[in-house]
């Protein structure tokens, strides 16, 4: 660890903004494809579900494969396992942008979902090494605005793109812009990016990194196939399975755990109450996260007519919503105390319930001026949300166990943002009279897990916090 100091002492600053590049891109093309939807769906000719896989699907192999990328770069360095993972990514980038029918994009969007899980652990493991004190804490702000700021603004982004129509190449470059983005980000990342050692401590849980991608793989399946095929009994069978695949797991990461082993999720994590009552509030948050830029951008382009990019300007305006309040979180911290993310949460909520008012008013086109204001607000909720969640849901966690919890709250994200869309999905296309009451009704779920976050929240604040010792085991 001493070798890398002097680099870090060097390069700290252009390292973040490298670290923070790979990040971006990584979240924001969970969140770009919303506007290429349509255009993709008429080019492909693709089903619902198969749209709703190419945003899930990503999600899915993302969340599974996070606390397993975090462990391969314990093994094998930092670095080495970040550059592999910007690599992959690119590669399957390619391989979206050219895709000839949807099989082939969505599995290149699977892929694409791994290798970030590969690169994205990492991120955050380094930003720790790299850098100390306030230099520290100013760095994981950073990468909780990039964060949100690669959310709010992918749609933006999809729609210039989209509208810029590139040598013909159309949704096509939401996905091929990565390339020369991956390919900057491999040269200098191995002048930029300090050699941190491996440590040979840790151990690889394959088994129980295949309990996690099949639990979650029976329970997004169901909900993404099931729906459009009319709910056949194979899909009812398999969500029945979840329940058992997370009881076995549960089970093989307590066995591994008192026979002396390293389990994939330590199960010392879920004896902390408010961090299994983070788990919940990370949960009920993205979930409505992902499944709004969803249905929002599906109904600003199906419904009120837009085009991708006209949908994607409407977006900006939920980002600078977002902007001014994650800027600001330290000051408005200081200000509201401790209840800022439930705040930020009952913010949202009204959001919500604002959308609803001004779609059932205004549901065709002259509808989009009444959005603006709403949107100004629910990007406020979303920025005082988003910058201190990560801190807060960890810091009950002790520091031996720290490495692991951003692991499983990075995954119950990323579980948060596909089961959301799935969920959202089954309510957005269930058939309603009139398209306007299928946003209505979606924006009522939504509101629903703002207020889920505010309570949960309340429940991770007051949560008893056992001794450290006690959580060691």
């Amino acid at each position: 660890m001493n070798s890398v100091a002097p680099l870090a002492a060097r390069f700290s600053w252009p390292t973040l903004l490298l670290l923070l590049s790979g990040t971006f891109m990584v979240v924001l093309d969970f969140f770009i494809v919303n506007v290429a939807l349509p255009s993709i769906q008429h080019d492909l000719q693709a089903t619902d579900s198969a749209l709703q896989m190419v945003v899930a699907g990503y999600g899915l192999a993302n969340a599974a494969g996070l606390i397993t990328g975090g462990r391969l770069g314990d093994l094998f360095g930092r670095r080495r396992m970040f550059m592999l993972g910007l690599l992959l990514f690119t590669g399957a980038s390619a391989a979206c942008g050219l895709a000839p029918d949807m099989a082939t994009l969505v599995a290149a969007r699977i892929v694409q979902g791994l290798a970030g899980a590969l690169l994205q652990p990492q991120v955050l493991a380094m930003l720790g090494l790299v850098f100390t004190g306030e230099a520290r804490v100013k760095a994981f702000a950073a990468y909780g605005v990039a964060l949100g700021l690669a959310a709010a603004l992918g749609q933006l982004v999809g729609g210039l793109l989209i509208h810029a129509d590139f040598a013909q190449l159309g949704w096509r470059m939401c996905f091929l812009i990565n390339l020369p983005i991956g390919l900057a980000g491999l040269l200098f990342g191995l002048r930029f990016i300090p050699p941190f050692a491996p440590e040979a401590r840790s151990r690889l849980d394959l088994s129980g990194a295949l309990w996690v991608a099949l639990a979650l793989a029976v329970v997004l399946w169901p909900l993404v196939e099931g729906r459009q095929q009319g709910w056949p009994m194979w899909s009812v069978l398999t969500l029945a399975l979840a329940p058992l695949l997370i009881a076995g797991l549960a089970m093989h990461q307590r066995r591994l755990e008192r026979r002396g082993g390293q389990p994939l999720i330590a199960p010392a994590l879920f004896r902390l109450p408010a961090f299994v009552a983070g788990l919940g509030v990370t949960l009920a948050f993205f979930a409505g996260n992902a499944s709004f830029y969803f249905v929002l951008a599906l109904y600003l382009q199906q419904t009120l007519g837009l085009e991708a990019l006209a949908s994607g300007l409407v977006f900006t305006v939920l980002a600078l919503g977002f902007f001014a309040t994650s800027m600001t979180a330290k000051k408005l911290a200081e200000r509201l105390g401790p209840q800022l993310i439930a705040i930020g949460a009952l913010l949202l909520a009204a959001g919500h319930g604002l959308m609803i008012v001004a779609v059932l008013a205004h549901p065709g086109g002259a509808g989009v001026p009444w959005l603006l204001p709403v949107l100004v607000l629910q990007g406020a909720g979303l920025g005082m949300i988003i910058a201190p969640l990560m801190s807060a849901v960890l810091a009950s966690v002790p520091a031996a166990h720290a490495g692991v919890a951003a692991g499983v709250a990075s995954t119950v994200q990323q579980v948060g943002n596909s089961l959301g869309v799935a969920l959202i999905g089954i309510l957005f296309y269930a058939g309603w009279a009139k398209p306007q009451f299928a946003f209505v009704a979606s924006s009522a779920y939504l509101l629903l897990l703002a207020l889920a976050v505010a309570l949960l929240f309340q429940r991770m604040v007051h949560a008893p916090q056992p001794a450290r010792a006690s959580c060691a085991a």
